[in-house]
This record gives structure tokens, C-alpha cells and sequence, in this order.
């Protein structure tokens, strides 16, 4: 029964070994634990014992309780974004994501109670769209957190900071600050190595900003003593995409077979590092850690750029699901 799992988990730590920056590992890891899990349950329950029973029905009743859990932590997280950061839409994703789930669960017990054709076919579409998007959003978030702790043994010829915007038009904000910081103990450690590593800073002027952030960056590092000399600025870039491609046109000036680690923040690394490989740069991401308030929100943002960035593969599954849910009200 766990053959299954034991396959896809050696099919996963072959791909890691060879290319780590991709999100097809987020789902065989996934499928790994599926498959494990319900070899487990399976066992459980086909073995007769009343002990057998009663442990499947508390994993599916702490499921339930856990779905119900999340949904009550989503809303307090988004309740405290919006006092702290402001209503803007990428502020509310946590808020709108416990909407969802309450719609969701209030949609399948109507479904349930009623049981007409068209609120079963709904119901069973949504429930699937939802059973598909949990398990995508799962597996990106377990395989973003081992992704943040595999360590880059390599040596590198260029760290490169990702921007994140200025404070007040000039200051660096506390949270490009905690990259920042990540880079020079990143820096220092490669230096004991026996190589010191030119710094890139790499954000251009936004519309409000009084200079370009990857000047803010730099200064930021020298009053803290950093050395001038080893810090090169890329100041074009307006998105993480931009932030990539011309700091690897710097590097590849600089050092054609160069090696790098790039810097942004834990929520943020995974979805750089598949950014990065789509790009052909050649080097890996470490994140800087984020405040917890701001992690489940930027996560859930995170989320739904890799769903886009991956959007015809999902639309053709959800358009499957929806196609399932037609047929349970045909068949009605």
C-alpha cells in the first residue's frame, strides 16, 4: 500500500538533487504525502479493530476542526493587516481567502440540506476546486519552508538583494532592512570561505520614491560598514522579474560562469528561486525572516502568482472540475 509513496518520494529526492528550483517537487512532495496518508487510513480501516475506526475518525474530525481553525486565524490575520497596512487588495487576500472558506462550507451544507441537481453539481465543483486548490496551496507552502532551510554549500561571486520599496521616499523599511541584513551575514560567510563576493542592490525609482532603492540599499550597508567597493547597484528594476534579469546582464559582464545567491524574504524565496531558473540564473535564494503578522498574508499573495504563472495547466484542472460538477446535476 505505501509503495506508492516510497516511488514518488525517490522520484522527489532525485529531482531536488538535480534542480531544486522547481514547482513540480512542491507536488510530488505532495502527492507523496497523499498517498501516504491514505495508504495509512486504508490500514486503519480495513484492519476490522475498533482502535482502527476510531483513529481515522479523529484524523477526519481534527481535519474538520482544523479547516474551521484556519478559516477563525485567516480572519484575525486579515482584520490585523488591514489596521496595520492599510486596505489595499494585496492586503485583504488573508481576509478574502476565510470569506471563501465560510462560502465554501455554507455553500456544501446547503447543498446537503436541499439537494437539488444544480446545488449538488455546484457543490460538487466547488468542492473539488477547493480540494485542488488546498492541495496545491499545502504543498507549495511545505515544500517553500524546507526550500528556505536547504543550505547553499557552493561558493558564490555575487549576492544580489531584491528591492521591496522605499519608506517616506528615501528610508529603507524594516522589511528590505531584514534582507539587507540577511545579505551581509550571507556575504560574511562566503567571505570565510575564501572569497568575497561583490553585493548587488537591485531596485529602480518607483513614482514616489526619491531615489532609486538600490542607492537607499547601498547606503543603508555602508553607514552600517559595509565596504563601498564591494557594492554594485542595478537601478532599472521595477518588479522581481526585472530585479533578476538585469542583475544577471551585471553579473554575466562582470564574470560569464559566475554563481550567486540571491536575498529576499522567507515568504518571498520560493517563488524567486522559480523565477530565477526560468531566467537561467545561476545560483539559488535564502530568505530573510518576516514579521508573523505579514507572513500568512505575503504567502497567500505568493500562492496566487504561481497559480498565474501556471495558468494554463490550472485552468485545464479546474475546467475539469467544473465539467464533474455538470455531470453530477446531468445525472440528477
Amino acid at each position: 500500500m505505501y509503495a506508492p509513496a516510497a516511488l514518488l518520494f525517490l522520484i522527489l529526492c532525485w529531482r531536488v538533487l538535480r534542480e531544486r528550483r522547481r514547482f513540480s517537487n512542491a507536488v510530488l512532495l505532495g502527492l507523496t504525502a497523499l498517498c501516504a496518508l491514505v495508504a495509512w487510513l486504508f490500514q486503519l480501516i480495513s484492519s476490522g479493530t475498533a482502535s482502527g475506526t476510531v483513529v481515522a475518525g479523529v484524523l477526519l474530525a481534527v481535519g474538520g476542526l482544523g479547516i474551521l481553525l484556519l478559516t477563525g486565524l485567516l480572519f484575525s490575520n486579515g482584520l490585523r493587516m488591514v489596521r496595520k497596512e492599510g486596505r489595499s487588495p494585496t492586503n485583504l487576500l488573508s481576509l478574502m481567502a476565510a470569506l471563501c472558506a465560510v462560502a465554501l462550507i455554507a455553500l456544501l451544507i446547503a447543498a446537503a440540506v436541499v439537494r437539488t441537481p444544480v446545488m449538488l453539481g455546484v457543490g460538487a465543483a466547488a468542492l473539488g476546486l477547493a480540494c485542488y486548490v488546498s492541495f496545491l496551496f499545502l504543498s507549495f507552502l511545505t515544500y517553500a519552508f524546507l526550500y528556505g532551510r536547504l543550505q547553499v554549500r557552493r561558493k558564490a561571486d555575487y549576492v544580489v538583494v531584491l528591492g521591496s520599496g522605499l519608506s517616506g521616499g528615501s528610508k529603507v523599511p524594516p522589511l528590505l532592512a531584514g534582507r539587507l541584513d540577511r545579505a551581509r551575514e550571507v556575504h560574511t560567510r562566503l567571505t570565510g570561505r575564501g572569497h568575497s563576493p561583490v553585493l548587488i542592490t537591485s531596485g529602480g525609482q518607483g513614482p514616489d520614491e526619491d531615489l532609486p532603492e538600490s542607492h537607499a540599499m547601498a547606503d543603508y550597508l555602508t553607514d552600517r560598514g559595509f565596504p563601498g567597493e564591494l557594492i554594485e547597484r542595478e537601478d532599472k528594476s521595477t518588479t522581481t522579474e526585472e530585479n533578476l534579469r538585469y542583475s544577471k546582464a551585471i553579473m554575466e559582464k562582470g564574470n560569464p560562469g559566475y554563481r550567486c545567491v540571491v536575498v529576499t524574504n522567507n515568504y518571498h524565496a520560493f517563488r524567486a528561486a522559480l523565477t530565477a531558473r526560468r531566467l537561467g540564473i545561476r545560483g539559488q535564494v535564502v530568505g530573510a525572516p518576516t514579521a508573523r503578522y505579514f507572513w500568512p498574508n505575503a504567502t497567500i499573495r505568493e500562492f496566487a502568482a504561481v497559480l498565474v504563472a501556471y495558468k494554463r495547466t490550472n485552468a485545464a484542472i479546474c475546467l475539469l472540475f467544473v465539467a464533474a460538477g455538470v455531470l453530477v446535476w446531468a445525472l440528477r
